[in-house]
């Protein structure tokens, strides 16, 4: 029997898990760090947009009829143009002018027909266009991450797959909030395993919508929308962390250079919450699963890699 995929959509998910040895060394309990840039389109995006296309198709919303139309800044765009790629859809996203011109330049490789909106109008401008287009469109499908069940759907894998390389053995889980899909999903399908599982949501500090604080403005990167997502489910999520983007870089630092982790500042934010959670636990506790969600190429053209550069050397200082 061969191991050989059919395509790459097959090799979605499975990501690896290892263990957080120097970042996580003093604590009660382990920190296990799954991995889930090493997907195709580098990010848990992958398991949203292709559970979410897969479904459509089977509610008879989509087919080679129907343009898919999403407004975006982020990695569902990339996850999207693979998945629709593979499956031959149109695609169109709509993206503010501000989003790093790699980003376009690779939608617009996969196939992706991107639309640029003002700068100034912010997202609020790519969501006005993507809605103008679907009312000239004779039939569109719209993913709607954000509200679309099945973006938590997807991560009864993803925890599926935790189970299984843990041999059910963890206290908790964490995760950064982006859509909540993630958490929402992990931690449903983990309570239904193991009912006393720590399900535990990180959110920007400065941005603590999710514990009924106002929206504002921070720096990490990936996570942290300024409104309580649709899919975001707070019946399963035991405890929710607030994390400010300063402790957030610093641990996104210490995964670089002292695990060689390529992760980005969100993944950052999530560690720093799992430290918290296992520092909590009883000596020799079973580990805490954190997820990191993409990479730190990811944010290149943001200021997310000066944020990342050592404190000055003190030598030659008098």
């Amino acid at each position: 029997m061969t191991s050989i995929a059919r395509s790459v959509l097959d090799v979605i998910g499975h990501t690896p898990m290892v263990r957080l040895e120097r970042v996580g060394a003093g604590v009660p309990a382990p920190l296990v760090a799954k991995l889930e840039w090493l997907t195709p389109g580098g990010s848990d995006k992958d398991r949203v947009a292709l559970a979410i296309v897969e479904r459509a198709e089977r509610e008879g919303l989509l087919d080679h009829e129907t343009t898919v139309v999403e407004p975006t800044s982020g990695n569902i765009g990339i996850s999207l143009a693979i998945v629709c790629a593979l499956r031959g859809y149109r695609l169109i996203l709509t993206m503010p002018e501000f989003v790093p011109q790699w980003r376009v330049k690779l939608l617009r490789a996969l196939g992706a027909e991107v639309v640029l909106t003002p700068a100034t109008q912010g997202m609020a401008g790519a969501v006005e266009k993507a809605e103008e287009l679907c009312a000239t469109l004779p039939r569109v499908f719209r993913p709607a991450q954000f509200d679309n069940p099945a973006n938590p759907d997807a991560h009864a894998f993803t925890a599926d797959e935790i189970w299984a390389d843990t041999g059910g053995n963890l206290s908790a889980v964490v995760a950064s909030v982006a859509t909540g899909g993630t958490i929402s999903g992990v931690g449903r399908r983990l309570k239904s395993l193991k009912p006393d599982v720590l399900v535990v949501a990180v959110q920007p500090a400065e941005s603590p919508v999710l514990t009924g604080g106002s929206p504002g403005a921070h720096a990490i990167y990936g996570m942290g929308a300024p409104f309580v997502p649709g899919v975001y489910d707070e019946t399963v999520i035991d405890r929710v962390l607030s994390v400010p983007e300063r402790e957030a870089y610093q641990i996104t630092r210490r995964l670089l250079r002292e695990e060689g982790l390529l992760t980005g500042p969100a993944g950052g934010a999530a560690v720093a919450g799992a430290l918290r959670v296992a520092r909590d636990l009883p000596q020799g506790a079973a580990p805490v699963v954190v997820i990191l969600p993409d990479a730190l190429e990811r944010y290149a053209e943001t200021d997310a890699l000066d944020r990342l550069r050592p404190p000055p050397s003190r030598l030659g200082r008098a």
